[in-house]
């Protein structure tokens, strides 16, 4: 059986949850008003697009991953895997202020009936993403806490739009890099 890395229960760690979720979210809303567009780097920051798709590519293969190791009752190598899955989306969410903060924004540029598939995706996409991180946190936090019936629970809800926004975000990423200026 896999032993507590944290205390159940504890008011701090929701405290903690909550303050992370309010305040990434803030931040994110907040890209659209404070760009450093002007700053030379002596490197494409679009880059960092490039670098969110391959995150969110390994995100989607570590959550499969998990996904197969828990129903094989490989408790320990499963969260092994979703905590690597956890670090990557914590580096996903750097590069991703980092693109935000750093370029100017890319608009899709595509005609016809892809349109219709590319902004329902896009806007599920950010909708979800916005909204799914009390979530993961809290979902990792019973995961950590041993509190297995209660992480299964908010797991079955927390798994399928977490895999659905990491997809989502290659997708959207694959749709809109043609007009990206520089890459």
């Amino acid at each position: 059986m896999i032993q507590p890395v944290l205390k159940r229960n504890d008011k701090s760690a929701y405290g903690v949850i909550a303050v992370l979720s309010i305040v990434v979210f803030a931040v994110v809303v907040l890209l659209g008003e404070f760009k450093m567009v002007n700053l030379d780097l002596g490197f494409d920051p679009h880059i960092f697009a490039k670098i969110n798709a391959f995150i969110n590519s390994t995100v989607s293969i570590l959550l499969v991953y998990g996904l197969i190791l828990v129903r094989q009752k490989k408790f320990t190598q499963h969260r092994n895997v979703m905590l690597t899955a956890f670090g990557f989306s914590s580096l996903f969410l750097v590069s991703y202020i980092l693109h935000h903060l750093l370029t100017i924004d890319t608009h899709f540029g595509g005609v016809g009936a892809i349109r219709f598939f590319y902004f329902p995706l896009l806007i599920s996409h950010v909708f979800l993403a916005a909204t799914i991180l009390p979530f993961i946190l809290l979902t990792t936090y019973r995961g950590l806490t041993s509190d297995f019936g209660n992480h299964r629970k908010i797991a079955r809800l927390t798994y399928p739009i977490w895999l659905y926004v990491s997809i989502s975000g290659v997708l959207v990423y694959l749709m809109i890099a043609p007009y990206y200026t520089h890459i």
